[in-house]
């Protein structure tokens, strides 16, 4: 009996034609029946954004490889969501998100694309890892991280799936021969410091350019951060329950589980 291939879903946040993409494709395309489902420009920093007040266009694309592929004019999420209920008509095996340009390891997940791209997927029940390489060019050098993505992608495909499987992979922009390997770890915490910079357009009119510092606020050696600096590429195994269950039980022992109050007319 012949095995079953599975259907793999790509896309990302950075667009259909963004090197980090192909990159992906090329990993994992012996591994399954490919179908790529990619914003029709660049969406970095848009999160969980879906689109409400405006129509979805999409529109078959030819990447080569004898890939299907398809562009979307929404966000990552919108992607997975219009891939799974028009373009597939059924649900992946699993989906890939990335390979990104740019880090997303710590606090980045709650801005990035490539990872609510990942997460939307989850949400509906698919497993699905969001990749990135800490290297922000477009001409960036993915050969590295293409070896790291087949390498997790085939123990992925071996994987007994219960529940959510939602993984966030970051690999370090290192020289192959100072890649000490892949490392299971937790999200650092840290937060972005913004500042504003207040210029002065052509009419005279004020408008600010936002920039940030990334400051680091974890001194763990089992952080995703701290593997990304030490050489390793980063796993760090996310939950899609915002749940801060350490609160719950301390409001509800010193609140009660129910909060009542009397209204009284006046």
């Amino acid at each position: 009996m012949e095995k079953h291939k599975p259907t793999i879903l790509l896309t990302n946040d950075d667009g259909i034609t963004a090197p980090g993409l192909h990159a992906l494709i090329n990993a994992v395309k012996n591994m399954g029946n490919i179908v790529v489902v990619a914003p029709d420009s660049p969406q970095s920093g848009m999160g969980h954004a879906i689109t409400m007040s405006s129509p979805l266009r999409l529109n078959k694309v030819n990447i080569g490889e004898d890939i299907e592929a398809w562009q979307c004019s929404g966000t990552p999420a919108d992607c997975v969501k219009i891939a799974k209920d028009v373009v597939l008509k059924a649900t992946p095996d699993i989906c890939l998100s990335g390979i990104n340009h740019g880090a997303n390891h710590s606090v980045n997940i709650i801005y990035s694309g490539t990872m609510s791209a990942a997460m939307e997927a989850a949400m509906e029940g698919i497993p699905s890892i969001g990749f990135s390489l800490t290297d922000y060019r477009f001409d960036a050098n993915f050969d590295l991280a293409a070896k790291v993505v087949k390498s997790i992608v085939e123990k992925f495909l071996t994987l007994n799936h219960t529940g959510t499987t939602l993984l966030n992979v970051n690999i370090p922009n290192v020289p192959e021969q100072a890649f000490k390997g892949m490392k299971i770890c937790r999200q650092a915490k840290a937060k972005w410091q913004e500042n504003y910079d207040k210029r002065i357009d052509p009419q005279g009119k004020e408008y600010y350019w936002m920039r940030g510092t990334f400051i680091l606020q974890d001194d763990g050696n089992d952080t995703d951060s701290q593997a990304l600096k030490d050489g390793y590429a980063s796993i760090v195994p996310v939950t899609i329950d915002f749940t801060n269950y350490a609160l719950q039980t301390k409001l509800a022992e010193e609140w009660g589980n129910v909060i009542t109050f009397h209204v009284t007319n006046t």
